[in-house]
């Protein structure tokens, strides 16, 4: 899984998975049970994942959407 996105963020990253799973890529949000820990304090960010074969059309689609400046750098 390469990592996309990393926020507090929680519409951002609905948002997000909202694109994605429409384009039928697997993707997770990880660190959500450390958030709640944590007392959704926001202190703790989430990690918007994707599969690393299709992180390359899932990039492209969020940033069609508008979202290419919260992506993270991409992986080697």
């Amino acid at each position: 899984m390469q990592e996309l996105i990393r926020t507090n963020d929680a519409v951002l990253l609905s948002y997000a998975e909202s694109l994605i799973r429409d384009a039928g890529i697997h993707c997770m949000i990880a660190d959500q049970t450390m958030s709640i820990l944590e007392g959704s304090l926001g202190l703790l960010p989430r990690r918007f994942l994707v599969e690393d074969d299709r992180a390359d059309e899932a990039r492209q689609i969020l940033n069609d959407a508008g979202l290419g400046g919260e992506l993270r750098e991409a992986q080697a």
